[in-house]
Order: structure tokens, then C-alpha cells, then sequence
């Protein structure tokens, strides 16, 4: 069996996999092998989010078997690989060796420090998920410490917090911060002007790649946030005490280092051509020229795209368009049949400060749009589910969006707290069983009808003499998911728009009438179907399981009525019912707290739902 590796779990190297595990499930001869030093995928354009205390530390991290589930010719190791001999065709490991037939390099990037005196030893780096969780413990400390120091220059230092870099990682870095900062002194019942932001760059701009008016805005929020925006100023030395900005020395506790990457220290120790920061130098095709059979994605590529130049960023829209197309050329090459090129299309790039604001410019290269605020924020969320969907189907699109939504603390959203779950599912609980019972009363009731006389229509109205088939004629007459029966002179029907009763119309027609003005068998078996209905639905209700599809199928039935024109008005109340229940009311004191635990785990099992992650944790 032939062997491609793949090093490095990063966005190429995980996106590479999958691709290569797509193309060849049906050939047995190739296993592809994932090598990474850790279990996870970290999602490095949170890191933010997590340092800052905006979401869950487990937000960021998405375990890479849990990605490569559903792929029986997809293997994942875990080893700390040190050295790369192109010749023997072998990886060296900490455990062992691998060799290869094909081999694609995706180790990332690191921090760069540009030789700056100090930086590497007293600042703090955000570019792991280790990163993101000491940033986040050493915030946390210094207000805690704050708090009990009387020295008020000892408290300025600890209070003072500097993010060297304003590219996008540092411009989010300090938007998150201020926010947080802004919780943390209600927290530790801190004085917010004791709190100082920095954010510094030697050239002359933050966000130096953006239009100057989303830099503008982007300047405004900061400034707004309380940020101390300093540019064109040299960063010289960083010490345990603080940082020399141009000829200030600004005293801190917290220096974060944003200020730039470089290739990985395996990539910079390979005897290979490299341009830039240790980037490996590619041909078009995204091969080492070298060695033919090794490939090259994400931050790690130097390649300049036909006719432009420079070479193509790093950032992750990079990853996303080169992993495809080196494995699309890998298995060209397996398969004798002619590669492509890489020409990239970038759709352009965005930048949050803090949970509530950002700004984007995206597009296409002749037709880009530049974005601020909710838009901005919104299309930053939607490029980040893409992603996800890509790698961990709906599974992590799910979480991403119960961490970055629904179980936010503090409404750090761009919604605000509007979406948040913050009401306790117990106070459905009454609600649940009232429902519950009167649809069970209402089915329960109308039994008696098809028994007394099997072939009395109740829940259809006769069709009338101009050939329509509902309220025109009868008006509400007894609804399916009325309380009771109520007649056309005590209650009038809801409203349908004349389009939608013309679409009913024409359905029952179809379905419900026959030529002379009868019903038809499917008429009789829709009408106890629906009785039925009611009283499953319930009894589900009422013992609390399968609450959720319950709720559905019940709001399902009231738009039913709804339509059909023969809905009172009381039909408000249980439509505006059965969505209060959807959200999981059943995990009180009912049967889901029981089933659904059990249900998960045998769901999960299923090789289709491992396969396309359809699935909850």
C-alpha cells in the first residue's frame, strides 16, 4: 500500500486530508496519514475570543478524529516530527519513522520577533491554543492581583496592558481585551480609569492593507473602546517590566506579541530553497521543484501568482484554495492525467474589535465592497461556519453557534444578548403540560365523531358551489387544532393572503374532492391522521418526549389550519405555544432528560452520521 502524508493539522494540512480522502475512498492502494503534534485543530483566527474570555477554551479546538471519523482510508498519529530526508523519502519522529510516496507540508507558522531585544522571553505570543489559555489565566491574575496592591505604580504596571502589532491579530487581540477589561473592573470592582490599553506598530497605520476609510473606522471604535492607538514607532526592547515604544518606555505586566510570523522551525531547518520567512519556495503546481512529490500548503507556500507581485498571503483563504488543488494534483499524478496551476481568487479579508463590531472589504478582485458594523460581523460568522461545514459538517456549525450566540456571557455578541439562553427551561415546564393536554382533549374528543359515524367529514368543509374548497364557504367551522368546535357566527376565521388560499385551493381540490362534490378515501385518511395526530402529539407533550419535534409538528399543524382558512383565533395562541416549547422544554422534568442522553450515543455510532457529523455534543 502506497502512503501520502500529511503534516500538520493545521487549515491546509486538515482540509488537504479530506480532499485526498474524497477522491481516492475507492482506492485501496493509497492510505493517507495525518501527522500532527496534537490531538486538535485549532481555529487560530479565534484565539482572541478565547484569551479574552469571550467563549469556551473548547470553542477553538476541533479534535482531529472526530474530523476524519467518517474515513476508513484516513489514519491520524500523533509525533513531534524533527527532520524531513527528502531523498530516503522518510519523515523522522519522535516515535518512529514514516515514509512516503507522497508528501504534503503543512506545518503553519510562528511568532517572529525580528531580533528584537527581549521580545521572545517576557512577551506574550497568541498563536496556539495554549497561547489563548495563559493570556487568559495571566488577565484574569493581573486584575485579581490589582485588587490587592496598595504600591499605585505597581498597580499602574499590572493594569496596563500592551499589544505590540496592529495587523488583524493584534487589532482583535485589543478589541476583545478592552471589552473584557470593561467586564473584569465591574468583576474585581476596579476603577476603569486605572485601566490603560496600547495597541503599537512601527509603520504608520493599523491594518495597513485595508481602505483608508474602514482604517478610519476602525481607529473610531478603538478610540471609542478606550484604546491608545501608537504608530510609526519603533518597538526596540521588552522587559519583565514593560516596553520601549519610539522613546517611551511604557511599564507593564502584559505584553502581547502580535507583530508578525515565519515558516515553522522544521521548514526553516530543511535544506530546501526558502524565500521570505522561511517560506518553501513552490512551482506552480504547489510541488517543492526538487521534489516533485512533496507539496506544499498554507502559511508555508512563497509562491508569486501570474501576474502579480507578491506572493500569496498567509492567511487561511490561502489554506482553503491551495489544499484542494495539491490534492487535486496529487491524485492527477496517481492517476497519469495532467495538474493545474494555482491561481488564487481571494475574496478579500475582516477584522472584529470586539464581539460587536467589525469591518471587512470582500468581494472579488475587480469588485471588492468594504463593510462595517453588523454586516461586517455577520459575513466574519458565515466565513467562519463555511469553514467549519468543510471539516465538521454540521456537528461543529452547531457548536460555533451555541458558543458564539446562544451561551454568550456578558451579551458579547453582535446580537446582543438577544439570542442568549438565559431563562431556565423549568419555567416551560407548565406550559408544556397545558399544551399537552388540550391537544390531547381536542384528538381525543373528535374520536368519538369518526367512531359514532366513520365517514362524517369534520375537519374538511364541503366544497362550496363556485367550486372553492374552505372559509369562503363555511367560514371557522370546528378547526384541527381548535380548542373546540366553535361555528362560523361565534368565531371568524384568521386571514390568509389570497395567493396562499388559492395555492389550498387548488391542492384540495386535487386531493380532498371528488369530481361530484364528495370526498375522496385520501380526504377520510388525512382527517383521522390529523386526530391522531393530536393526541400523539399530546401525550409527547404532556410526558416530555421527543418535546422539540413534537413542538415542530404542532406549529406545523396550526399553519395547516391556518392556511386552510379555517383557523379561530384562539390558533394564535397555540402557534405562539408550540415555538415557546421547540427550545428544549422536554430536559425538565419530562422524558428527554432520560432518552435523548441514550439516543446520542447510539446515533452516533451510525457510520452515515460519523460520516457526515450530523450530530450534537
Amino acid at each position: 500500500m502506497k502512503q501520502i502524508i500529511v503534516l500538520g493539522g493545521g487549515y491546509g494540512g486538515i482540509l488537504a486530508a479530506k480532499k485526498l480522502a474524497n477522491q481516492l475512498r475507492k482506492d485501496k492502494d493509497y492510505k493517507i496519514t495525518l501527522i500532527d503534534r496534537k490531538p486538535y485543530h485549532t481555529l487560530l483566527t479565534e484565539l482572541h475570543e478565547v484569551a479574552a474570555g469571550r467563549v469556551e477554551e473548547d470553542s477553538i479546538r476541533v479534535d482531529l478524529k472526530k474530523i476524519f471519523s467518517g474515513f476508513r482510508n484516513v489514519e491520524v498519529l500523533l509525533d513531534n516530527i524533527d527532520n524531513i530526508d527528502f531523498k530516503a523519502q522518510k519523515l523522522q519522529g519522535a516515535k518512529q519513522s514514516y515514509a512516503y510516496d507522497y508528501l504534503v507540508i503543512g506545518t503553519g507558522s510562528k511568532p517572529t520577533y525580528f531580533g528584537i531585544k527581549g521580545a521572545e522571553e517576557h512577551a506574550f505570543s497568541l498563536w496556539s491554543y495554549e497561547d489563548a489559555i495563559t493570556l487568559k489565566d495571566h488577565i484574569l491574575t493581573m486584575f485579581r492581583e490589582a485588587v490587592k496592591q496598595h504600591d499605585p505604580e505597581v498597580r499602574k504596571e499590572m493594569l496596563t496592558f500592551v499589544v505590540v502589532g496592529g495587523g488583524f491579530t493584534g487589532v482583535e487581540m485589543i478589541g476583545e481585551l478592552a471589552e473584557y477589561a470593561e467586564q473584569l473592573t465591574k468583576e474585581f470592582y476596579v476603577n476603569p480609569d486605572e485601566v490603560t490599553l496600547h495597541v503599537a506598530d512601527m509603520v504608520d497605520t493599523i491594518l495597513p492593507i485595508l481602505p483608508k476609510k474602514l482604517i478610519a473606522k476602525s481607529e473610531r471604535r478603538l478610540r471609542k473602546l478606550g484604546v491608545n492607538i501608537i504608530t510609526g514607532k519603533k518597538i526596540t526592547e521588552v522587559s519583565e517590566h514593560g516596553v520601549q515604544v519610539g522613546d517611551k518606555f511604557i511599564k507593564s505586566k502584559t505584553v502581547i506579541w502580535t507583530a508578525g510570523v515565519e515558516g515553522s522551525d522544521l521548514v526553516g531547518d530543511l535544506d530546501i530553497e526558502k524565500q521570505g520567512r522561511q517560506r518553501i519556495q513552490t512551482n506552480d503546481k504547489l510541488q517543492i521543484p526538487e521534489h516533485p512529490n512533496v507539496y506544499v500548503v498554507g502559511d508555508n507556500i512563497f509562491y508569486i501568482p501570474e501576474g502579480t507581485d507578491r506572493p500569496v498571503p498567509q492567511m487561511v483563504e490561502n489554506a482553503e484554495q491551495a489544499a484542494p488543488l495539491a490534492a487535486m494534483n496529487i491524485v492527477a499524478d496517481i492517476k497519469n492525467k495532467p495538474k493545474k496551476s494555482y491561481k488564487p481568487t481571494f475574496h478579500g479579508m475582516m477584522v472584529c474589535i470586539g464581539s460587536r463590531y467589525g469591518v471587512a472589504h470582500v468581494g472579488v478582485p475587480k469588485f471588492m465592497v468594504p463593510l462595517s458594523g453588523f454586516l461586517a460581523m455577520g459575513v466574519k460568522h458565515l466565513i467562519n461556519m463555511f469553514y467549519l461545514f468543510q471539516i465538521c459538517g454540521f456537528n461543529k456549525v452547531y457548536s460555533y453557534v451555541l458558543h458564539e450566540f446562544f451561551h454568550v456571557k456578558n451579551n458579547r455578541s453582535f446580537f446582543g444578548g438577544h439570542l442568549a439562553k438565559r431563562s431556565p427551561n423549568f419555567w416551560l415546564f407548565p406550559l408544556r403540560i397545558f399544551a399537552g393536554w388540550m391537544w390531547f382533549k381536542q384528538g381525543f374528543d373528535k374520536i368519538g365523531k369518526i367512531i359514532d359515524d366513520p365517514k362524517a367529514m369534520f375537519l374538511i368543509p364541503a366544497k362550496a358551489a363556485d367550486g372553492t374548497s374552505a372559509a369562503s364557504a363555511a367560514g371557522a367551522t370546528d378547526a384541527v387544532s381548535a380548542a373546540s368546535d366553535y361555528s362560523a357566527e361565534a368565531l371568524s376565521a384568521l386571514p390568509v393572503p389570497d395567493f396562499m388560499k388559492g395555492i389550498v385551493d387548488w391542492s384540495m381540490d386535487l386531493m380532498f374532492y371528488t369530481a361530484d362534490g364528495g370526498y375522496t378515501s385520501l380526504a377520510y385518511i388525512f382527517q383521522s391522521g390529523m386526530v391522531f395526530a393530536e393526541m400523539i402529539v399530546g401525550v409527547l407533550l404532556i410526558l416530555g418526549l421527543f418535546t422539540a419535534p413534537a413542538a415542530v409538528v404542532s406549529v406545523g399543524m396550526g399553519i395547516m389550519v391556518w392556511v386552510s382558512g379555517m383557523a379561530p383565533t384562539e390558533m394564535l395562541w397555540y402557534l405562539v405555544g408550540g415555538i415557546a416549547l421547540i427550545g428544549g422544554s422536554g430536559s425538565t422534568l419530562g422524558l428527554d432528560y432520560y432518552v435523548y442522553p441514550r439516543l446520542k450515543k447510539i446515533w452516533r455510532k451510525l457510520p452515515i452520521v460519523r460520516r457526515w457529523y450530523i450530530y450534537a455534543d
